[in-house]
């Protein structure tokens, strides 16, 4: 018992002493401080300083490297990119638009009205006829309502045949009302397709319905619909020319439209002969029959010698399309501007043999010379009876033209313009169609029986 005694005892003292070895321990580390270390061996981390200048100089070289980029990609693709184009995929010109010449009709000579003598024909012995053969032969030639409707349906399919040719040509001007609401303003106007290009089909029209368009829209015979652009306008005639792309016009359209066969409007034959009016005479998409009741009236307009065609067909004053005859030619492209308040609503035209000129240059896309006069032939009897020259004889000056600044005056008759002789005003017309503005004429004319050379410098309308 006394041994167990000293054995707990001793158990109690080891712990007793291990606890107090443990708190010493424990006592010593809390106590302990590291060492102070030298200053040689502090670190102390610092940004490195910013060199604006430097930033400034690469920023400014980044920039002006981005706009040398940017200039020469620019200059590749607008110059060189046609370049290489066209030489891997070679684009076909287009093909200059040209029309026959047409001679001015002359009148007959006396020498030409005798007639030579013919041998008259082995006369023949008439044969009588009786009343009923009579009777039976008129039976024959009636002229029934089924003869009536199958000349009207004669002249609707060949109407429907010319009409391949016309088209609706419709010009959409955008605007914005009180509201800041956007709407659209329509107007159209018929037209006629005058020539294929190689590149673009184009369109005769009235300018009157284009305005200022924002966009212009061709209905073909088809009813198929696609944009146009503006070629040409000309401002003395108040028609316009547009183009369609061939790319833009299917197959299919081009299978079935056509181009107008210009014919001939100098002709004297034309008085009293059966025409009829298509494309919007009455309408967009109406036909008119009648006949030709007034022919060679020229209209009154600076530097040109337009004439023009009347009608007994009524229609609107705002009518537009084409009169063509029987044959399916067209004679003359409608318009009411030019009509006397005497005539009503009779649809006139002007002739198309005095438009070719005018539609050519447009439809090229050439300026025309501008001088400026209102001219006729010298008549015979002023040749024969006063001793005029033969040449164009000047009615009057445009305010401000070419003619008036070179000094050119009502009265006057030109006799040579650039060495060409001037015999009649359609000479002169002539030489003013192959002129280009800025050109200089030399005029040779006659005032009052004394020659007078004058240089004019051609301008533009």
């Amino acid at each position: 018992m006394a041994e167990w005694n000293r054995e707990q005892n001793g158990i109690e003292q080891g712990m007793i002493q291990g606890n107090s070895m443990e708190r010493k321990t424990v006592k010593e580390q809390a106590e302990y401080t590291p060492p102070v270390q030298p200053d040689f061996l502090r670190e102390t981390i610092k940004q490195k300083p910013v060199n604006k200048k430097k930033l400034l100089r690469r920023t400014v070289t980044t920039v002006v490297m981005a706009v040398v980029f940017g200039l020469v990609a620019c200059f590749t693709f607008l110059v060189l990119e046609p370049v290489i184009s066209n030489r891997l995929y070679p684009e076909e010109e287009a093909e200059e638009v040209r029309f026959p010449e047409e001679t001015v009709a002359e009148e007959m000579k006396p020498e030409d009205m005798i007639v030579e003598e013919e041998v008259p024909p082995p006369e023949t012995t008439p044969v009588e006829l009786e009343d009923e053969q009579i009777e039976e032969l008129l039976s024959q030639v009636r002229f029934g309502i089924e003869d009536y409707q199958q000349l009207y349906e004669e002249l609707a399919a060949l109407a429907q045949k010319v009409g391949r040719s016309v088209v609706t040509v419709t010009s959409v001007v955008s605007d914005v009302d009180w509201l800041n609401d956007i709407y659209e303003n329509e107007a159209s106007a018929s037209g006629i397709i005058i020539a294929n290009n190689g590149k673009a089909v184009l369109i005769l029209v009235s300018a009157g319905a284009l305005g200022d368009a924002d966009s212009i829209i061709v209905t073909f015979c088809d009813q198929t619909k696609t944009d146009a652009e503006l070629v040409q306008k000309d401002a003395t005639t108040g028609l316009a020319v547009l183009s369609v792309p061939l790319m833009s016009i299917g197959e299919e359209t081009m299978d079935v439209i056509d181009i107008a066969k210009l014919g001939s409007s100098n002709s004297t034959k034309l008085l009293g002969k059966p025409v009829m009016a298509l494309g919007s005479p009455l309408g967009s998409g109406s036909v008119c029959y009648g006949i030709v009741t007034s022919v060679g009236t020229v209209i009154d307009q600076p530097d040109s010698a337009y004439k023009s065609i009347v009608t007994d067909i009524y229609g609107s004053r705002n009518a537009t399309g084409i009169i063509a005859d029987l044959n399916g030619m067209v004679l003359g492209i409608i318009d009411n501007v030019n009509i006397s308040n005497d005539m009503g609503n009779l649809l006139t035209a002007y002739g198309v043999t005095e438009l070719k000129r005018t539609i050519e240059k447009m439809s090229n896309d050439q300026e025309r010379a501008y001088l400026g006069i209102h001219g006729a032939d010298v008549p015979e009897e002023a040749i024969k009876e006063s001793g005029m020259p033969t040449g164009t004889y000047i009615k009057e000056i445009e305010m401000d033209s070419p003619a008036m600044n070179a000094g050119i005056q009502s009265g006057d008759v030109i006799t040579k313009a650039n060495e060409t002789p001037i015999e009649s005003y359609n000479d002169l017309l002539s030489v003013l169609a192959i002129a280009k503005p800025e050109d200089v004429l030399d005029v040779v004319l006659v005032r009052q029986g004394q020659e007078v050379s004058v240089q004019v410098t051609l301008g533009r309308r």
